[in-house]
């Protein structure tokens, strides 16, 4: 979910067989370099395996929980989760170790890459899900201090948000070093009086917004919907100078706001032109982002195993699951 154009930094140039060096465990996976066979090759009617990558944050999390169960239960597929960073799982697709990525946050580069250029990779239509990165900041800091989210006011603010790691300049929070993120280049861009500083994760994140809510210390820090953890504490987006088409373009230049992300998902072009029923489903997905902030709710708060939080949703929604499998 991440980003030069998008949620993820970018790591070109690893190879897909050193990237499971990089591979993360937080959702129990295979890594890429796995045994196990493609399933690009199942286009008879039966599934057979199905390689899909899951990138680290909740959200994806919930996405592929919901696909890998209904693809088990329902279609008899082999589901093989392979934890990878993004761009990392994108270079699966020519190699066969991945079939699809369920939430792809823009990345206009990296679909020119390998679905033009390369054209290992296709699209296989929206998740449904709305996607907003931005920075925010606890619901307490918008009582006190009411025009806080107004960016040309931070540098008046600046102070407020020193650490210990910020080297007297105020604090930006931001989550995993591998997100999209145009942070940087935003402070220097917008002349803030800032340092981005990396909690490592989206689990320190989260735990670092709800500390601050909690003890009413101050913090600004990276954020982005669908989310759950925004159920819980309603943090307030900081309003950047608006988006409008282009200004990204450059990202050594880019001084405005995120755009907002129609997410998508992808698959490698094998895997679609043998349209095995794992492939149908995936290009049926679709749903919302209050559907995938309960799912993510379920296994982030509520502590259930990917498949019990799956298997409960998934119960509840028969009807939207029905209008996704392939039709006989």
């Amino acid at each position: 979910m991440k980003f030069t154009n998008s949620k993820g930094a970018r790591l070109a140039g690893v190879s897909i067989a050193a990237a499971a060096v990089l591979a993360l465990t937080g959702c129990g996976g295979a890594k890429v370099g796995a045994s196990s066979g493609s399933g690009s090759g199942s286009g008879s009617g039966k599934c057979g395996t199905f390689n899909l990558a899951v990138n680290p944050w909740v959200g994806y999390e919930a996405d592929a929980a919901v696909v890998a169960y209904v693809a088990q239960h329902d279609l008899g597929c082999k589901v093989v989760k392979k934890d990878l960073k993004e761009e990392i799982a994108w270079q699966g697709f020519g190699t066969g170790e991945v079939d699809a990525i369920l939430e792809n946050w823009g990345h206009d580069d990296l679909k020119k890459k390998y679905i033009d250029d390369q054209k290992t990779a296709v699209e296989a239509g929206s998740t449904g899900n709305k996607g907003v990165i931005g920075w925010y900041v606890p619901p307490w800091m918008v009582q006190k201090y009411p025009d806080i989210t107004d960016w040309n006011n931070l540098n008046k603010y600046a102070d407020l948000f020193k650490t210990s790691e910020s080297g007297g300049k105020g604090q930006l929070l931001d989550g995993d070093p591998s997100y999209v993120t145009n942070d940087e280049a935003l402070v220097k861009n917008l002349n803030l009086n800032y340092k981005v500083v990396y909690a490592g994760s989206e689990t320190a994140l989260i735990q670092a917004f709800r500390q601050a809510e909690e003890k009413k210390t101050p913090l600004l820090g990276y954020f982005y919907e669908p989310q759950w953890f925004l159920s819980e504490v309603k943090l307030v987006k900081v309003n950047l100078p608006a988006y409008t088409q282009g200004c990204d373009a450059d990202a050594e230049k880019v001084a405005c706001d995120y755009p907002a992300y129609d997410l998508d998902k992808v698959v490698s072009k094998k895997f679609a032109d043998a349209n095995s029923p794992a492939y149908q489903l995936v290009k049926n997905f679709h749903w919302t982002n209050e559907d995938q902030n309960l799912v993510a709710k379920y296994i982030a708060q509520d502590k259930l195993s990917d498949d019990q939080a799956a298997k409960k949703w998934v119960d509840a929604n028969q009807a939207k699951v029905k209008a996704w499998l392939p039709k006989s």
